[in-house]
């Protein structure tokens, strides 16, 4: 473990494990550890395992602290796991995708590669000596050894396009003219138009065309044109919905 102890901060899902979560603390000598737990606390049953934890962490004088997500959503998990990373910028963070259900351990790696030019973090896989006989049980004890996990880097879009994709997603029906948008965007400063007043409206137009329109488009497919009458409509697909989920 000694290629882990500089880092001290821990984040880890809650589920049904005590060792997996505990010995990485004190082998690490981390100083915070977050815990993601289930939104729904009334059809959570890890609770005895949080006393337990919360226990481990006042012996090893570790603060503890708790984020929630619903744990069957990937999306919601992984925009809560980021929100933690960023809360601790300039940490040392350690991500643990051994302690909670396989969603969860796909958001903690999915949102290490969001974050991946973050060069203080690194996912890990605490592989347990034993696993339990029967479920109800504590699932795992021990810890046989800790396996860091590299992190390949998922491309996101440019602070632009989310802002677009922001406005799209905040609209009824996740909709919006194109007319609408162009003026919104104008606005903001999302885009850019260099032309007379003569013309203003259809360099706007354009402007929005090829800045946000085609890579939200084209590129990402996170959004799609519909035309209703005369009016064009952006509208955002369920990809765009996704990545609004844990982008935005």
């Amino acid at each position: 473990m000694t290629n882990l102890t500089t880092f001290r901060i821990h984040i880890a899902p809650l589920g049904f494990e005590v060792d997996r979560i505990t010995i990485p603390l004190k082998q690490t000598k981390a100083d915070k550890l977050w815990l993601l737990s289930h939104d729904n606390r009334s059809k959570d049953l890890s609770a005895p395992y949080l006393e337990k934890i919360k226990k481990e962490c006042n012996k090893l004088g570790v603060e503890l602290q708790i984020a929630y997500a619903d744990r069957l959503n990937l999306f919601g998990a992984i925009k809560a796991i980021k929100e933690i990373i960023e809360k601790e910028e300039g940490n040392y963070i350690y991500v643990n995708v051994a302690s909670g259900s396989k969603i969860q351990a796909i958001a903690c790696m999915m949102a290490c590669m969001v974050l991946k030019e973050c060069d203080t973090l690194q996912p890990f896989y605490a592989e347990p000596e034993r696993y339990a006989a029967f479920e109800g049980k504590q699932q795992s004890f021990g810890i046989r050894d800790t396996i860091p996990l590299p992190t390949y880097e998922i491309q996101i879009p440019k602070p632009k396009l989310l802002q677009a994709l922001k406005i799209i997603s905040g609209q009824k029906n996740g909709k919006i003219t194109k007319k609408e948008m162009a003026e919104i965007a104008d606005k903001e400063g999302i885009i850019t138009v260099k032309a007379e007043e003569s013309n203003y409206s259809q360099a706007r137009f354009a402007s929005l065309d090829k800045n946000i329109i085609s890579p939200l488009e084209n590129e990402w497919k996170f959004i799609e044109i519909e035309k209703i009458g005369r009016n064009r409509w952006i509208k955002i697909t369920q990809e765009g919905k996704n990545a609004a989920e844990f982008l935005i």
